[in-house]
């Protein structure tokens, strides 16, 4: 089962009495501000929960399967979640 904002946003309205619009804005704004966080800081940490960190991939040689020919994969900038013990006990 997957949790969308829209979840989410209803989970928030239903629990804080809010209206949708503004469970929306919330959920939105939670989102943008880890965006913009890992942008700028490379780790976001959300204490009981995990640690957000951004990890540079190398750069290596990739090839197409069907004619076999090589080609470059660049680098590039993701995100790596780690959980808490703490979340890994309540999976448990």
């Amino acid at each position: 089962m997957s949790v969308t904002k829209k979840d989410l946003s209803l989970k928030l309205k239903k629990e804080l009495e809010l209206k949708m619009e503004i469970s929306s804005l919330l959920v939105e704004e939670f989102f943008n501000v880890i965006k913009d966080s890992l942008r700028s800081s490379k780790t976001v940490k959300l204490s009981g929960f995990g640690t957000f960190e951004v990890f540079n991939t190398k750069s290596r040689v990739g090839r197409n399967p069907k004619t076999m020919k090589e080609f470059p994969i660049l680098s590039k900038d993701k995100v790596r979640l780690s959980i808490t013990s703490k979340a890994k006990d309540f999976l448990n």
